[in-house]
């Protein structure tokens, strides 16, 4: 009861980390424009994402306009970008994975040991995917950090992190959980090898006995 309350529990962080990727990625908020230096006060506020760049004003208007060429982006963004596509997609095949194995579901059979299985197989292939989007979120805000100390960089064109970024981080650790825990819930085989010899039974001896 208690190793199915725990794929239970996995499965549900799981679930809203998958959920935090995909809306991470969707959003543009990135990165937005810093307010530093003279850039302090402004009437539009920039935000960029990996799809597509957004400037909204101070009257309550936003305005974004979708990437026109891969091939023009920085290259950083493109890995970023597929490295959270693959760790989407890999996040829902695990996903995929949890729900046969667990034991609260009828899939997979009737063997509570293969089922126990194929539900830490799913809780490692979320973790997988959770890694990937670690190392998106994190090369893009090493990015974000190093442009924003460069002395070189104008002082109007610095940005620092936006919400996206955030809720990828929380949705890859979110995975990373609720992973491990479908991981963990493999029970140990109760088959113990036994320290001492097994006793036969003999066939009953063939001597004769003699009057």
């Amino acid at each position: 009861m208690a190793n199915s309350g725990l794929q239970l529990l996995g499965f549900s962080l799981a679930l809203l980390g998958v959920i935090g990727l995909i809306v991470g990625t969707i959003l543009p908020q990135w990165k937005m424009s810093a307010y530093v230096g003279d850039n302090i006060i402004t009437a539009v506020a920039m935000y960029q994402g990996l799809w597509m760049s957004c400037a909204f004003q101070s009257t309550g208007q936003m305005q974004c306009k979708v990437y026109d060429s891969i091939l023009q982006l920085d290259s950083s963004l493109q890995a970023t970008r597929a490295l959270m596509v693959v760790s989407i997609i890999v996040s829902v095949v695990g996903i995929g994975a949890a729900t046969t194995g667990m034991k609260c579901t009828n899939c997979g059979g009737d063997d509570k040991v293969r089922k126990s299985r194929i539900a830490m197989t799913g809780g490692i292939i979320l973790v997988v995917g959770a890694l990937c989007a670690i190392v998106a979120c994190s090369w893009f805000a090493n990015n974000i950090i190093r442009a924003f100390y460069d002395p070189f960089t104008p002082v109007n064109t610095k940005y620092e992190f936006g919400a996206a970024i955030f809720i990828a981080w929380a949705g890859s650790f979110l995975d990373i959980l609720g992973g491990g825990m479908l991981a963990a819930s493999c029970p140990k085989s109760n088959t113990k090898q036994s320290k001492y010899p097994v006793k036969t039974n003999r066939p009953p001896s063939s001597n004769k006995e003699f009057v």
